[in-house]
């Protein structure tokens, strides 16, 4: 299913929208937005796993032995999208680090279930 909207207010509404590609423009959340992440990050971050995120199962091999734990893991090429991320993390409690130039990870296993409260499966 599409839904399109063309109404000329949004940007006042959504003023992060605007041309050009994200990760070359500053996404800062205005007033109303920050007030509303910072009383609910876990919907926040429910929804930014949801567009840029994942949860899996990681499997190694360390020591002649097997491991599998669950991690969530968020790749953005945005500072801006990863910091608002990992910002909301900060609040929640759950521990992240940064895996790669562009990623994030959170594997320990009280993060993860953390994590888990608010995000769900992606639908």
């Amino acid at each position: 299913m599409r839904i399109e909207s063309t109404w000329n207010q949004w940007p006042c509404y959504i003023p992060q929208h605007g041309p050009g590609l994200k990760h070359n423009r500053k996404i800062d959340l205005v007033g109303w937005q920050k007030q509303i992440v910072d009383a609910e990050p876990g919907p926040f971050l429910r929804g930014l796993i949801h567009s840029d995120g994942w949860r899996g199962v990681n499997r190694v091999h360390v020591k002649g032995r097997d491991y599998e734990y669950a991690r969530y893991q968020f790749s953005n090429r945005s500072d801006d999208i990863r910091r608002l991320f990992t910002d909301a993390c900060d609040r929640l409690g759950v521990l992240w680090r940064q895996w790669t130039r562009y990623h994030i990870s959170v594997a320990r296993r009280d993060s993860v279930a953390l994590l888990d409260l608010f995000v769900g499966p992606k639908l």
